[in-house]
């Protein structure tokens, strides 16, 4: 009798939640962000999402919370051990923040922590100083790092984030010590401390720094990814001056749900938000904030995601 009721209840449930599904979403959804208001994440998050309530898209309006905190850690812990799995409950992933951080441990997450939906863009990291200093390119900059071993002070969102990838890659390629400064509050907070001049320099995310360089605070001294950007053609590589330094860095950015959201949730999601992430209206925004676009579908993100996981484990053993 026991497995007869067992297995009635367990039918009912399935039941349910197709029924459920069918009609997802039939209320206003949320969308965490691991990073601080004004930031590129969050900048961008609030573009890409704006049409959600669309008739061709979900229906229905996403709204954007941010955690905040050591690097999005904070976010990410609570969205994968607090977050409600009903479809009603998304998340901002960056990569390779998050996979990065799980390698390094102390996190309770890892990427199986996630269903990933879809991805909106590419944004590679860049090396900026203010606009008033001294030093005008890369050789500038590592000429005085290698006078001055560990003194050159420089901004990032957090530890294992892009930016901090970067700045190790940076430092094993030019063979030089400098002084990474995690700041809290995420990319704003870091372009923050360099016009500030509370820092000598900063590694940023493109988008954050050529907002910052059209409003002319900053300089942009050179890009962290294999080609120049189209945002930036007159900012070099840092191949191209001379470091061995690839794309490891550059910041995907993208939607998830929790691990057990139901398939048929995640499923719809997969189908409308790419479709979202298209939308005329969503291009123009993003291009004219300077915010690189890179359109990936859920079998896609996976595959990136599995690929960034055996690049990264392999690049953080090394540094």
């Amino acid at each position: 009798m026991k497995k007869l009721l067992a297995g009635v209840a367990m039918a009912l449930m399935a039941l349910t939640g197709g029924a459920q599904a069918q009609d997802y979403p039939d209320r206003p959804i949320m969308m965490m962000v691991s990073y601080g208001a004004g930031g590129a994440t969050d900048f961008q998050a609030r573009i890409v999402t704006m049409t959600a309530g669309n008739e061709d898209a979900l229906g229905m309006p996403i709204a954007i919370i941010n955690k905040p905190g050591a690097g999005g850690r904070v976010g990410w812990n609570w969205f994968a051990t607090q977050a409600e799995s009903d479809g009603y409950t998304l998340a901002a992933y960056n990569i390779p923040h998050f996979i990065a951080q799980s390698i390094k441990g102390g996190v309770e997450y890892s990427a199986d922590s996630f269903e990933p939906i879809a991805n909106w863009g590419a944004d590679p990291a860049v090396f900026v100083v203010a606009a008033d200093s001294e030093m005008n390119s890369m050789e500038d900059v590592l000429a005085f790092a290698k006078e001055n071993p560990g003194k050159l002070t420089f901004s990032g969102a957090g530890l294992f984030v892009g930016h901090h990838i970067a700045a190790l890659q940076l430092e094993k390629a030019a063979g030089v010590k400098l002084a990474y400064i995690p700041t809290k509050g995420g990319g704003a907070a870091a372009m923050k401390a360099v016009i500030a001049g509370e820092v000598m320099a900063g590694v940023n995310n493109l988008s954050d720094a050529f907002r910052a360089q059209e409003a002319g605070n900053v300089k942009i001294l050179g890009v962290f990814d294999l080609e120049r950007n189209e945002f930036l053609p007159d900012v070099p590589t840092m191949k191209e001056q001379g470091m061995d330094i690839d794309n490891a860095s550059v910041n995907f950015r993208g939607i998830m749900v929790p691990k057990g959201t139901p398939q048929e949730v995640i499923d719809k999601l997969a189908a409308t938000v790419p479709e979202m992430f298209a939308n005329a209206r969503v291009a123009k925004k993003m291009k004219a904030g300077g915010s690189p676009m890179h359109i990936m579908t859920r079998e896609e993100v996976q595959a990136m995601w599995a690929a960034r996981q055996e690049t990264l484990a392999e690049l953080l053993e090394g540094l």
